[in-house]
């Protein structure tokens, strides 16, 4: 069986046909609308696409960001996509389409997948972080998906960073989305932030770019605080990061550094045991990982429809 799945998000909406066994048979994506304001607009953007397939598969598989019911498709909220507030998308998307639907938070989609079939198959208490547009991600507990009862578990955006400044955007860690990088380096050197992405910084941090390094250095410095943060917690095996910027090996090395460098100057860690600290790598399927997510919750989970 083939499956249609989506990948919903801020910045794009992605797609793809996918076999039982995750291999992309065919894929594509689309810009989000800024000027989207509502339901219908965003649904009309899918038509096409699901026209195109609706006939030669078998069901439609999403991803997307909000607190989501993922039995029933009920949205509590639409993180990014904030029209879809409210709303049961599976239900509204197999009236529209004719197929069955399923629907999944696109953090939790993420850990799905890596538990599956990636980076963190084999671990029993795992979570993933997703570098996005804001900070998406999902944790796993004893083999099972932690949802939580509003449906908001793994939601990292939310967590507050700094105990004296909790205004947006510097006081919770969704302001160290991917975004982060460029609009920081853009603040050091007076260039247009719209025209330094990911791959442009890692490149100057190669050539040692002491403006670059620097920003990677605090992003990363950001982010080791959460990865302790989780590590103490939950006493995770692996902690995976995903989200494009993932692809560049350099990131996970410059989180690793931030991390123990964190561990080693600890006040009270000569004469105490600091807790384990969860290995951190990179998702093996990285921008792939919601779509591969969404099909496993598709075959696997409980849903309705």
């Amino acid at each position: 069986m083939n499956y249609l799945v989506f990948d919903w998000g801020g910045t794009f909406l992605k797609y793809a046909v996918m076999n039982e066994d995750t291999e992309i048979l065919e894929k594509g994506s689309l810009s989000t609308p800024e000027a989207l304001d509502s339901k219908e607009a965003f649904y009309q953007l899918l038509d096409p696409i699901a026209e195109q397939y609706r006939h030669e598969v078998s069901g439609i598989a999403i991803s997307m960001p909000g607190m989501l019911d993922d039995r029933t498709g009920y949205c509590r909220t639409g993180g990014m996509l904030t029209f879809l507030a409210g709303s049961t998308v599976t239900k509204d998307l197999k009236e529209r389409y004719g197929l069955p639907v399923s629907a999944e938070n696109d953090g939790k989609a993420a850990v799905l997948a890596e538990h599956w079939k990636g980076a963190l198959k084999g671990c029993h208490d795992c979570a993933v972080i997703v570098i996005g547009t804001g900070i998406g991600g999902g944790i796993i507990l004893n083999d099972r998906l932690v949802i939580g009862k509003d449906f908001s578990a793994g939601e990292y955006s939310y967590l507050c960073t700094n105990d004296t400044k909790t205004d947006m955007p510097d006081g919770f860690w969704c302001s160290g989305g991917h975004h982060a990088l460029g609009t920081k380096l853009a603040a050091l050197t007076g260039e247009n932030a719209a025209e330094i992405d990911g791959i442009e910084l890692f490149r100057r941090v190669r050539n040692h770019d002491e403006a670059a390094t620097q920003v990677l250095r605090e992003f990363a410095a950001k982010h080791a605080v959460q990865i302790y943060n989780l590590s103490v917690l939950l006493n995770l095996e692996k902690i995976a990061v995903g989200g494009g910027i993932s692809a560049d090996p350099l990131l996970v090395d410059y989180l690793k550094k931030a991390l123990w460098d964190m561990v080693e100057k600890l006040p009270f860690r000569e004469g105490f045991d600091v807790p384990p600290m969860a290995d951190v790598v990179a998702c093996a399927f990285g921008n792939d990982a919601n779509l591969i997510g969404a099909l496993y919750h598709h075959r696997y989970g409980t849903w309705e429809n």
